[in-house]
């Protein structure tokens, strides 16, 4: 058991602002508001100054090194200024614009590696418009994990509320592609995933994990479909030799009642839709992606770029508070865990 570490041992994490025609920069504003009152650890921007100073008149200092932002967070927002995208309009998102969020997020990722920054934070990207400048990735979590030196299968996505935590093993994938592309050593791997991020992140000795069968009613052995009988228990079958407290399948049409949500840390998810609409019903507006499997923490909120909204003080900043929140959170567990 680590000695405790002063939460000041923890390095200032890195956030990075996002497309700059988006709600990033204003929700990433609203945290640094939200500081004290919300007792947020130290961080600071990674983006351009223009993309918060149209949409908000609060205090900006420019930072070289991310240690400089302890002394100046009590009273302003520090920022690690990157390549300047010209115009920034918001609502109205552009090329320039994409390259300036690529920017941030690959310096903000790059920080967080090599331990100058104690964590990432991403604020949304628009993937229409990094596409467009020839970005490959199905998204941050995958450009994150590949920085990270990690096979992008070597990681999951994990849906953090404050009473649910849910992960997909099929993300953005169309329903009719979901059978084909479930098997056991893919619920394995992912499950193993998961099972060591609860314990190194959020100090969960012995993680329950509850599976969700794919078919209504968990396929009712076989009669509503075969995945639960040949995939999904021989998979949790494995899990369960190695130790790993793993149950089901579990009929999803219940498996998110209050009560059922008391047996269990984690739900894993069948596919995108089945992890994230309980998770979005539940807590819309504090709901946090974050990527397990990574040697640095990283969250981002659980919402979009959301242009239409953009500059108009709209944006709620709930979801990036809560995901500076965890990411600090977790960093600091694993700081402990090295002590």
């Amino acid at each position: 058991m680590g000695r405790t570490v002063d939460a000041r041992a923890l390095p200032p994490l890195a956030v990075a602002l996002g497309d700059p025609a988006g709600v990033g920069p204003e929700v990433v504003a609203k945290s640094w508001e939200a500081r004290e009152r919300r007792r947020l650890p130290c961080f600071f921007a990674v983006g351009d100054e223009r993309a918060l100073s149209v949409i908000w008149r609060g205090p900006i200092v420019r930072i070289g090194t991310p240690a400089e932002a302890t002394a100046i967070f009590p009273n302003a927002l520090p920022l690690i200024q990157v390549d300047d995208p010209g115009d920034i309009i918001p609502g109205e998102p552009n090329t320039p614009g994409a390259r300036c969020a690529l920017d941030s997020l690959e310096l903000a990722a790059g920080l967080a590696r090599s331990g100058a920054a104690g964590a990432v934070v991403t604020a949304p990207v628009s993937k229409a418009q990094l596409y467009s400048i020839g970005f490959t990735h199905d998204g941050q979590t995958e450009f994150v994990a590949e920085r990270c030196g990690i096979a992008g299968g070597n990681v999951a996505m994990m849906m953090v509320g404050p009473s649910l935590r849910t992960v997909p093993l099929t993300i953005h994938t169309p329903i009719a592609q979901v059978p084909g592309l479930l098997t056991i050593e893919l619920i394995v791997s992912r499950v193993r995933t998961v099972n060591r991020g609860l314990q190194r992140d959020f100090g969960i000795t012995c993680p329950r994990l509850a599976i969700a069968g794919l078919n209504p009613h968990a396929g009712e052995n076989g009669n509503m479909g075969t995945e639960e009988v040949e995939i999904i228990r021989p998979a949790i079958e494995m899990l369960r030799a190695e130790g790993i407290d793993a149950n089901g399948p579990f009929s999803a049409d219940t498996l998110f009642d209050p009560y059922a949500r008391k047996g269990y840390d984690a739900a894993i998810c069948m596919y995108h839709d089945q992890a994230l609409i309980p998770l979005k019903t539940l807590h819309f507006d504090d709901g946090v992606n974050m990527t397990l499997g990574l040697p640095i923490v990283r969250t981002a909120p659980d919402h979009g770029t959301a242009f239409a909204l953009a500059g108009r003080n709209a944006a709620r900043g709930d979801a990036m508070i809560a995901a500076i929140a965890l990411a600090g959170e977790c960093a600091s567990r694993r700081l402990q865990a090295c002590v």
